[in-house]
């Protein structure tokens, strides 16, 4: 793959967000800096390409929408729309369509919210209201390393909303979850969001995901990038171009002696993957812990091609940027106990969004872009696209009728297009409150790879899951300091280019 005599200050292997931040952060910092990237394109979850499905259509890969693409404090000093990305919120951040009544719409506007709740608008008001006011700490803490408490927490602000945000876990996290609400449509507008975590509910995990993303559908927005999730590894690449980098497409790493010479390296990969890398080198203690890592549930993805907008029964759904599609709290809840326990739900739990709601540039043609995940078993190799197609049309009738090509990737083959994705496992790592802190082992530094100037830096480290880039930005914020004594972490901002 690379020469013998070829030498780097830093190598990143796998180019999805995390490891495209890790790369920014060494490049910006004055290293040579190469990256691997084993697909033909760059991006990982973050990526928009033509599927054959209609001329010029872009469909995302992976991440469609971008609720931390303001928040993440990576991304907010990177500044995305001051180099050109334009994130758009769309008028409803999220929608909870349900049978036969009115859909629960989440909207950026907190008040106007609680307005559409009824008689359990009120309770949603008293819930989200001091999350909001003290968002800056319910971020810092859902995006910190895990292992510090950060500095937006020692505010009046935000030490009520660190309080208000730990008490609401506990409620919402346990068999208290009910006790709130008297009605269906609130529990089920936060429960839409709780299965974000693709795992059995209420738990701590679910919960601690819900709350974190309703606070910033009513603090930051939930955006869109224009043009497709490809604009934000766009922007990445540009940057650490610019900065020296150099970065290799089709370039797979099965053992570490295929690797150049350098001092650190750093890894956007899956526990899984470093052992097979470097488990011979590996301290046992942490290859040990490497192995036990344990994989979550799945999705399965279904791309669609529609001749016109999604025919829900409540026009108003056709507003939001992500809908949750699964019907009530309880059909939910029930929904992914059925697929933990290895089985298919007949209708499971879903997100769905329609680009177009924000972004009109995306049809082509007449025909628009349908993005789809449906939670399955772990290692599902199911075509879902009569189950989704059933389901979205529970609550948009004619759907079927607007449908004029699709696609499904079963769990199983979602590794094939992200190889971080194990047996269909987005999170690239099971979520739990116990992995959320103890990601991927029990040890002060979670980057660690277990082989001296190797670090993990993907979704299986803190703070887990999402289009953020803090994984990579905190892992080679560590190999900065440790490998080549820089402690000052470099400016992201575009004025700071060289």
């Amino acid at each position: 793959m690379t020469g013998a005599r070829e030498q780097h200050d830093a190598v990143v292997v796998g180019a999805g967000p995390n490891g495209l931040a890790a790369a920014v952060t060494l490049a910006r910092a004055g290293l040579g800096v190469l990256v691997l990237e084993g697909q033909p394109t760059l991006g990982g979850g973050a990526r928009s390409l033509e599927l054959g499905l209609a001329p010029g259509l872009l469909h995302d890969v992976c991440s469609a929408v971008h609720p931390l693409g303001f928040a993440s404090p990576f991304l907010s000093a990177f500044d995305l729309p001051a180099r050109g990305v334009e994130l758009r919120v769309p008028e409803v951040s999220y929608a909870q369509p349900l049978e036969g009544r009115p859909a629960g719409l989440a909207y950026p506007d907190l008040e106007k919210t609680a307005a559409g709740l009824g008689a359990d608008g009120a309770a949603w008001r008293r819930l989200m209201n001091p999350l909001v006011a003290g968002a800056d700490a319910v971020v810092a803490l859902g995006l910190g390393d895990h292992r510090s408490v950060p500095r937006e927490v020692f505010s009046p602000k935000g030490l009520l909303g660190a309080a208000a945000f730990g008490a609401a876990m506990l409620e919402q996290g346990t068999r208290a979850w009910n006790l709130r609400f008297t009605g269906d449509v609130a529990p089920a507008l936060l429960t839409g969001i709780a299965m974000h975590a693709v795992t059995t509910m209420p738990s701590l995990a679910t919960a601690g995901t819900a709350l974190l993303l309703g606070t910033l559908a009513h603090s930051h927005g939930w955006p869109l990038p224009v043009g497709g999730s490809q604009a934000i590894t766009d922007a990445l690449v540009a940057d650490i171009r610019a900065h020296g980098g150099e970065l290799r497409t089709g370039a797979q790493v099965t053992s570490w002696r295929e690797l150049p010479r350098a001092r650190a390296y750093l890894f956007d990969t899956t526990p899984r993957a470093l052992v097979e890398i470097w488990g011979e080198r590996m301290r046992p203690g942490v290859r040990a812990a490497f192995e036990r890592f344990r994989y979550g549930n799945a999705a399965a993805k279904v791309d669609f091609v529609l001749s016109g907008p999604v025919p829900w029964a409540d026009g108003r759904v056709g507003a939001a940027g992500t809908v949750h599609v699964g019907g009530t709290r309880a059909e939910m809840a029930a929904a992914e106990a059925t697929v933990a326990s290895g089985r298919h739900a007949e209708h499971p739990a879903m997100l769905v969004s329609d680009p177009t709601v924000t972004d009109p540039g995306r049809e082509v043609g007449g025909r628009r872009p349908l993005w789809t995940y449906a939670h399955v078993p772990a290692g599902s190799t199911l075509d879902i696209t009569e189950t989704v197609i059933a389901q979205i049309e529970r609550f948009a009738p004619g759907f079927r009728d607007v449908v004029v090509a699709s696609q499904c990737i079963p769990a199983a083959q979602m590794s094939k297009h992200n190889a971080n994705y194990i047996g269909g496992d987005i999170a690239a790592g099971a979520i739990t409150m116990f992995r959320m802190v103890a990601r991927p082992r029990v040890a002060w530094n979670e980057y660690d790879g277990g082989v001296p100037g190797v670090y993990l830096c993907s979704e299986s480290t803190p703070p887990g899951p999402g289009v953020h880039g803090m994984s990579g930005w905190f892992a080679a914020r560590r190999a900065l300091g440790e490998r080549f004594g820089i402690r000052q972490a470099p400016e992201l901002g575009p004025d700071a280019a060289g």
